[in-house]
């Protein structure tokens, strides 16, 4: 059989889908080569350690869940545009939802994890504070919209996680949040 070399974003998108699965258990480096089809040594050829390629998938995250969810909603034209953007992607049917979870629970022990997870918490907020004082809210009221937006999110992913979703899921999340903006 042929050596297959896995490339560093083949192993981080393997990485990410496991770690939203069963958190760092799943991450052994042996199991990852496998499914890959490649040596163990291809991991060590990217990654020198397994907290290095922890923080690649950490990174992956932030660069996927974060950053260019904001990318994305900024395109958009109008405030309410980029609210509606920002909504049809935030509350997206998303496979990996697990993922911040297990990683809460590694930075249990990883102090330097918590304190990545509070600034990315804290630009979220920032981002959403920004939306809303853009569709026309005081600093005061839409800070405290964000807050409240951001643990809905939460919420609705923790309630939703491991269901299918009726196609009119999202209809149904705007209609909600229509409510709670309007107070």
């Amino acid at each position: 059989m042929p050596k297959i070399v896995a490339q560093k974003i083949d192993w981080i998108k393997l990485g990410y889908q496991l770690f939203s699965e069963q958190g760092i258990t799943g991450i052994v480096v042996e199991k990852l080569a496998r499914k890959l089809g490649c040596n163990k040594s291809s991991f060590y050829w990217h990654f020198k350690t397994k907290k290095e390629f922890v923080n690649e998938l950490i990174n992956y995250w932030i660069e996927t869940e974060t950053e260019q969810v904001i990318k994305q909603a900024e395109k958009a034209g109008t405030p309410e545009e980029k609210l509606d953007s920002f909504l049809d992607i935030a509350f997206r049917n998303e496979p990996y939802l697990e993922f911040i979870f297990f990683l809460k629970r590694y930075a249990a022990k990883h102090k330097d994890i918590q304190q990545i997870i509070d600034d990315i918490d804290n630009r979220r907020l920032a981002f959403s504070t920004q939306l809303f004082q853009e569709i026309g809210y005081s600093l005061k009221d839409a800070t405290i919209k964000a807050s409240i937006f951001y643990k809905y999110l939460i919420g609705y992913h923790e309630m939703i996680k491991n269901k299918k979703q009726p196609e009119t899921y999202l209809s149904e999340v705007k209609e909600e949040l229509k409510h709670f903006l309007n107070i």
